[in-house]
């Protein structure tokens, strides 16, 4: 059968074919620059340079990083207990593996060590698994969450005592203003009342009982 269109037959040979060279001139070199990642998770943060049942002044803040210096240097320093009273386990100040860190040791360093921690609301916190809360599941037998009771008056504030002596304030939900003290036992007596009031009315949460389990 005659095809027109079919190739002609080449000739046999032993000898390979030997096929036309190919000219290519490199582009050059390229340099790949990836964004580096930001690193906002605190792993490296630095405590406020202040001494727990020392310092004498009250030092203000406006800005967020002033907040988490002088809470970390609050929870590094304490060494009995710990209470956190707060509106959703405010995630800007405490859910950073700096805090996680100073809460873990302090929670290791002995068993009658406390941190006791009430909420206003749960939702935000089980919902993006904060790490104070995941640390509880670990450490469930010295760090307790409760909520607290909606038919208990409450004041829309936020406060961290460390001991008998340090206090973080934060007059208002949503800023980042406050003020922290390290050496004021009648400030910290009178906030540690309420923080035991509020806790002895404050109920359980289904979101948070089954987020520990």
């Amino acid at each position: 059968m005659n095809d027109d269109n079919a190739p002609p037959d080449l000739p046999e040979s032993s000898e390979p074919i030997e096929l036309p060279a190919l000219e290519f001139q490199s582009p050059g070199r390229f340099a790949i620059h990836n964004p580096a990642t930001p690193n906002n998770d605190g792993a490296h943060a630095e405590p406020a340079p202040f001494l727990l049942g020392e310092h004498q002044a009250l030092e203000r803040f406006n800005h967020p990083d002033e907040a988490r210096a002088h809470a970390l240097a609050l929870l590094q320093q304490a060494r009995r207990s710990l209470s956190i009273y707060s509106n959703d386990l405010e995630p800007w100040l405490y859910h950073r593996s700096s805090v996680q860190e100073a809460c873990t040791q302090f929670l290791l360093a002995s068993p009658r060590n406390q941190l006791r921690i009430l909420l206003k609301d749960t939702t935000r916190a089980v919902k993006e698994g904060h790490r104070l809360l995941s640390l509880s599941r670990r450490l469930s037998s010295n760090l307790h969450i409760r909520k607290l009771n909606p038919d208990y008056p409450i004041e829309d504030v936020a406060f961290l005592l460390a001991d008998d002596k340090g206090l973080l304030l934060l007059p208002e939900h949503g800023q980042f203003s406050g003020y922290a003290l390290y050496q004021d036992p009648a400030r910290v007596r009178l906030r540690q009342t309420q923080f035991d009031q509020c806790w002895d009315t404050s109920v359980s949460d289904a979101d948070l009982r089954s987020f520990l389990l």
